[in-house]
């Protein structure tokens, strides 16, 4: 009987599923749907469905207000679908994966079970856009399909190989040891996704690897990447860190945040002793990024735009950018495959591309303009000049895949002991 897999990414306002079906022999699963559900912070979500030649997109949805409610429209969907014979039953779905942005110490990705559970709910503080939306699915999982395996699949594990002077803060030790701060990473079902794209392109093994790659969405980082492992990466302790995002900060002054509420700027124990942690967490993660600097978290937007704010915001996320490609292509010893760009923004950002490599440009990287503006429809498409001394790649990245493939090659350590 094939083997169902639903792979699940809940983010803070949607909620994305691709159906795979398991193949006996080796290779690739086969994506068979894929539907997601979006705007649930911003009504009425909107279905967008696609199987084979089906397409639905915009499909307005009423009294869908929730991650919960989302997966579960999404499912009765799938399996009243005609045109998808392979799932006429939730008895046919036999793993179920999640995409968990924090997974705290886990090097690699685990079943869930009460305890598993109860550690992800216990990171949530650390991941507030995400983790929280995550459990929610996993709980209507839990319920409404009971006889299906569930496993997490975290985008801290891929960062488990840093090294301990680039993971460890400067801070007490015996304070960070007891409340495990360090530096963790983000985004690394994604980059798992690039280093074997990327190798399979470029002919050569993941493990002598050597990339700079750049995860740009509205959640934005960098990572480099020596010899297929993660080296250093602009996250840290949560996904804060780093690079600015449609409404995240990135990384700021510190103290910042005690001169946020006083009109003067000017920190004073009365102006900041209402500031409390969760306050300034949501300021920096909710209402910050170019969000704050447009109004819009359209970077698309921002990018055809030639209002003074749109271009500033443009100016810095390019310029934040480049302070992590300089500093990981000497990490590397000048020793680069390539630079890569994934992500939304990454994949269909021409200008921020031309930009960026325009500005490493002395360390050996160019564009060709017109590769750049219409790069192909490949996984791994080149956009680099000829002649230029280094690569210069788009990866589509597929972190749905990236969590079904993992299950079947892993599938033996998630089997369900009857």
């Amino acid at each position: 009987m094939p083997e169902i897999i639903l792979s699940i990414n809940a983010g803070s306002s949607s909620v994305k599923i691709s159906v795979y079906q398991a193949h006996d022999k080796s290779g690739d699963p086969t994506q068979l749907a894929e539907a997601s559900v979006e705007g649930l912070t911003a009504p009425p979500a909107t279905l967008k469905y696609e199987r084979g030649d089906e397409k639905i997109k915009g499909k307005e949805l009423e009294g869908i207000e929730s991650q919960e409610d989302a997966f579960r429209y999404i499912l009765d969907h799938l399996t009243q679908d005609k045109g998808l014979p392979e799932l006429n039953h939730k008895d046919d779905i036999k793993f179920t994966c999640h995409r968990v942005v924090h997974g705290g110490n886990y090097p690699n990705s685990q079943v869930i079970d009460e305890d598993t559970y109860h550690h992800i709910e216990e990171l949530s503080d650390l991941a507030p856009l995400h983790n929280a939306g995550a459990l929610t699915i996993v709980r209507a999982v839990s319920s409404l399909l009971p006889h299906a395996t569930n496993i997490a699949y975290f985008d801290s594990s891929f960062h488990s190989t840093l090294p301990t002077h680039i993971s460890t803060y400067p801070i007490d030790p015996k304070v960070a040891a007891h409340n495990q701060l360090r530096k963790y990473g983000f985004h690394g079902i994604s980059y798992a996704f690039i280093v074997s794209a990327v190798s399979t392109y470029l002919q050569k093994p993941a493990s002598t690897l050597n990339i700079i790659a750049l995860h740009l969405g509205s959640g934005a980082s960098a990572t480099c990447i020596k010899n297929g492992t993660s080296y250093d990466t602009s996250m840290g302790l949560t996904p804060l860190a780093g690079l600015p995002g449609a409404t995240r900060s990135g990384s700021i002054d510190p103290s910042l945040m005690f001169h946020f509420t006083h009109d003067a700027g000017k920190p004073s124990r009365s102006s900041t002793q209402k500031m409390h942690i969760t306050t300034a967490e949501e300021i920096l993660n909710k209402k910050s990024g170019w969000q704050a600097l447009t109004g819009t978290t359209d970077f698309g937007a921002i990018s055809s735009s030639d209002a003074p704010e749109c271009q500033l915001a443009f100016d810095i996320f390019a310029d934040r950018i480049v302070n992590f490609v300089a500093p990981y292509f000497v990490k590397l010893d000048g020793k680069v495959d390539a630079l890569v760009f994934a992500g939304g923004i990454g994949e269909r950002g021409a200008r921020l591309r031309a930009e960026v490599v325009r500005q490493v440009r002395c360390l050996g990287f160019e564009i060709d303009e017109g590769r750049n503006e219409k790069p192909g429809d490949g996984v791994v498409t080149s956009i680099g000049a000829e002649g230029a001394r280094y690569k210069t790649l788009i990866c589509k990245t597929d972190e749905q895949l990236e969590m079904a493939r993992s299950v079947l090659e892993e599938r033996g350590r998630f089997a369900k002991k009857d």
